[in-house]
């Protein structure tokens, strides 16, 4: 039986790359590539894929959030994240939100498709560094000492965190995530306590440096 992927990353180089590389495999077959959320569950809704290999950063939304409506959509459909974001922040989110796992893009090649059945196996990939950090953090749950203070950003948080670092202003931020101004404004007010930021100066060169530093 032929396992339909769908790709959803929004550098079409990386789309390019991805299909050579599920092209290789003889029981993998490519039934869609998106650049985007919306795009991406119009081809889900109309190719049935098995598995989406999802890069967390898209055209017009989150990659968090897309997994979220996939899950709710396509409860059957594996989902794999390959990202360039840190593993350490990010990978728990994808897995909260109903991925199967978490690839980073400096891992060799090969490692995707190993990923891909992987979750298809119905079991969960992570690194070994990753793996052995979940252990720890469950290990010591009752404590917050272990997380870095992005971790405890929620996940609208850390993507109004993003889009700040992007260059974005407060209503651009309202309009691309569909929420109101206020709202963003109560994100940022939130990001800037938990991450012990003083002001709007130092919130923007901070998330200014974390988007360098994951893309």
């Amino acid at each position: 039986m032929v396992t339909r992927v769908l790709i959803v990353d929004d550098h079409p180089l990386v789309r390019q790359g991805l299909m050579g590389l599920i092209s290789t495999q003889p029981d993998f077959e490519v039934c869609g590539e998106a650049s985007g959320t919306s795009e991406a569950l119009e081809l889900a809704a109309q190719t049935s894929p098995d598995v989406a290999i999802i890069d967390l950063t898209l055209k017009d939304g989150s990659g968090i959030e897309l997994i979220k409506q996939f899950k709710e959509r396509h409860a059957a459909m594996k989902l794999l994240v390959i990202s360039m974001h840190d593993e350490s922040v990010f990978a728990e989110r994808a897995l909260r939100a109903g991925a199967s796992g978490y690839v980073s893009k400096h891992e060799a090649i090969r490692t995707i498709v190993q990923a891909v059945r992987t979750v298809l196996a119905g079991k969960l990939y992570l690194s070994q560094t990753m793996t052995e950090r979940m252990v720890h953090l469950a290990v010591n749950s009752g404590t917050d000492g272990a997380r870095s203070p992005l971790e405890r950003l929620t996940d609208r948080e850390i993507e109004v965190f993003e889009l700040i670092g992007r260059g974005l202003t407060s209503r651009q931020i309202a309009t691309q995530l569909q929420l109101s101004q206020k709202t963003v404004e109560t994100h940022r007010e939130h990001v800037k306590e938990k991450l012990d930021l003083k002001n709007a100066t130092e919130l923007t060169k901070h998330a200014v440096q974390w988007v360098l530093e994951n893309h």
